[in-house]
């Protein structure tokens, strides 16, 4: 039915950042990638500096015709070597993952082929993973050196007629103990998955916007981007914030990272009630805790099969 159809494609689209290690190349990198970033870094500056955000943060979406796009530049408060060696290993992408809403289960598992990540995406309630969608990652380290680091993720295939997934993550060293990171994915889709999207942005998200200022009417107020755009725009800032959660949660007793994670990742989507507001904190911080555990107690074999859908 077009209502399952809708939930299936919400659910299944927008949190895609499962990491699997197939192929790792720890490759001095191309002199061009790191003096391109350094290059936008620089263009950036003004930008970083005076936002919407009040955070050195920069976004941008695009559209097409069957494939949408968003990325987001932004300093984080962290030495390079500690964001490189944690976004260098694809079982803390995990833990990274499973602050979203949407994500229920995810766990890293070796293959004759590498390394892969298993994540089942449900719906923004308490949900049993039979219920749920697996998409299956593939990660690839494409450099690692001191000072610049480049991970990119491929999935042929996702829920209802979504494919050609493409996440990719770099990060280069700046002064004073902080990083440069940007963060890109897209992705395409098919008729349905269109259609499923249309008929969401007309209904449940017809009030949803994103975070580009497209207009100001005459009263001052402004004028968000809304679309599809606008859900890649809010996406990309929930992973976002789930990378800096989790960075943020290292410099406290393994005990007591869980927590702070859950709490600063809710407490910054509070930040944006107009873009992120999805449920109270009481209901994120149980249904997460449970999920949390799900996840490092369940059985790592377990592959949880999309339910088929009826049209």
């Amino acid at each position: 039915m077009l209502s399952h159809v809708i939930g299936v494609y919400w659910i299944g689209v927008m949190f895609i950042l499962g990491l699997a290690q197939t192929n790792i190349v720890y490759a001095a990198a191309d002199s061009t990638q790191v003096a391109s970033l350094r290059d936008k870094y620089s263009l950036l500056q003004d930008k970083l500096k005076e936002n919407q955000f009040q955070k050195p943060i920069y976004l941008d979406s695009s559209e097409k015709s069957d494939s949408v796009a968003g990325e987001i530049y932004a300093i984080i408060n962290h030495p390079f070597t500690k964001v490189s060696s944690a976004l260098n290993i694809p079982a803390n992408w995990c833990d990274i993952l499973i602050l979203h809403l949407n994500i229920k289960y995810c766990r890293a598992l070796t293959t004759n082929k590498g390394t892969i990540l298993n994540v089942s995406i449900g719906k923004k309630h308490d949900q049993p993973l039979d219920k749920a969608y697996r998409v299956v990652f593939d990660y690839y380290v494409i450099a690692k050196t001191y000072n610049y680091l480049q991970v990119k993720l491929t999935a042929d295939k996702g829920p209802v007629s979504t494919r050609n997934y493409s996440i990719m993550l770099e990060a280069i060293a700046l002064e004073n103990g902080h990083t440069f990171i940007h963060l890109a994915y897209s992705y395409s889709y098919g008729f349905i998955g269109r259609l499923a999207m249309q008929t969401y942005l007309n209904t449940v998200g017809r009030d949803k916007v994103g975070f580009t200022i497209i207009d100001k009417k005459s009263n001052g107020e402004v004028v968000y981007i809304d679309g599809m755009r606008g859900v890649v725009e809010r996406n990309t800032m929930r992973y976002y914030f789930a990378i800096e959660a989790f960075l943020d949660a290292l410099s406290m007793p393994p005990t007591a990272q869980l927590e702070k994670r859950l709490m600063d990742w809710f407490t910054a989507t509070e930040r944006y009630p107009n873009q992120l507001y999805e449920m109270e904190k009481s209901i994120y911080l149980a249904m997460k805790r449970k999920e949390y555990l799900r996840q490092r107690t369940g059985d790592p074999l377990i592959a949880p099969s999309a339910p088929k859908i009826t049209r």
